[in-house]
């Protein structure tokens, strides 16, 4: 593959033998020694572009950390005892009279251990209540989660609702959309990640758009299942950081006005006919949706305003609630 830069060095190099190199230096600033290198490399290369291609920089031989012995052995040491930090370690190995080092340098030290594949592994035992085995668990990888960052498309926000009447526990698992205020909830018994994979369902099926993007908390409510239904859907899904609700104030603004205006007077309804609670929250929904006005829409509804983006034909299609 020819560069661009390649391409340039074989121009300064034509103009080169044309016009010296007086006027090749003033034109381009480029030095003797440097156009006769050029001219080494594309000699080398039997004339082709290919070898006038900008080479790596990189030094040859690099230097690599050399960590003393006792220093690997206290680590190790430590290590097997309790998974220690950085920190600690340095402590313990100024303490002891090994080395003085800070908790940088430590931590370096302990990647490059890590890779070496030298420091114990993370071992839990357990016990199979089914088999009375002893089992070995190690800790599950941890993998790297989508965060959000200012999506400027269509992102959905969910989040969960927590309410304890007499002794009993409920969840409500809520959603809205960023650009329209469109939102959704229902009312379930678990907290399991079938619940919202559900509610994801359901949530899609009644959404006047297709749900591409969608940002939650870290809560284990929204994996297994959930990631399962958003893979398979082509959903992506986005994190928040963690302790950090303001990634999520427009659902946490919902979840607020879903609470005092509905929740707080329906909680029997809650707690001991989780049914009957769905199909009154269903007509509430239907209310914020289609008639509430909102600051933030211009004091529109959310299906008002939807219709009004729309085309008349799709409008007509979507709106709901017709007067006579």
């Amino acid at each position: 593959m020819i560069t661009p830069e390649a391409q340039k060095r074989a121009k300064i190099l034509t103009f080169w033998k044309k016009h010296g190199d007086d006027a090749t230096k003033e034109a381009f600033t480029v030095s003797r020694p440097t156009l006769f290198r050029w001219q080494k490399h594309l000699d080398e290369g039997r004339g082709k572009l290919e070898a006038l291609n900008p080479k790596s920089r990189a030094p040859i031989h690099r230097r690599k950390r050399v960590v003393p012995k006792p220093v690997e052995y206290l680590i190790v040491k430590e290590r097997m005892m309790e998974c220690v930090g950085k920190e600690k370690l340095a402590v313990l190995l100024e303490e002891d009279g090994i080395a003085v080092l800070s908790s940088s340098t430590v931590g370096r030290i302990l990647s490059d251990m890590k890779k070496r594949s030298k420091l114990p592994d993370p071992v839990r035992i357990t016990i199979s209540g089914k088999t009375g085995r002893m089992l070995e668990k190690k800790p599950p990888k941890k993998r790297m989660k989508l965060r959000s960052k200012g999506h400027a498309g269509e992102l959905v926000k969910a989040d969960t609702i927590v309410r304890f009447m007499s002794g009993i526990k409920r969840y409500v698992v809520t959603a809205m959309d960023c650009n329209n205020e469109f939102a959704f909830a229902y009312g379930y018994t678990s907290h399991a990640s079938k619940s919202t994979a559900d509610f994801m369902k359901l949530f899609r099926h009644v959404a006047p758009f297709d749900v591409t993007h969608i940002q939650t908390d870290n809560g284990s409510e929204f994996a297994d299942h959930f990631e399962l239904l958003l893979e398979k859907e082509d959903i992506v899904h986005f994190h928040t950081y963690p302790r950090c609700p303001k990634m999520n104030a427009e659902i946490e603004r919902f979840n607020r006005t879903l609470s005092e205006a509905f929740i707080s007077k329906n909680r029997h309804l809650l707690a001991y006919d989780l049914p009957q609670f769905n199909k009154k929250l269903m007509e509430w929904l239907l209310w914020y949706n289609t008639r509430r006005p909102h600051w933030s829409l211009g004091l529109k509804s959310p299906m008002r305003y939807i219709c009004d983006s729309l085309p008349t034909k799709e409008s007509h299609m979507w709106w709901t609630s017709t007067r006579l």
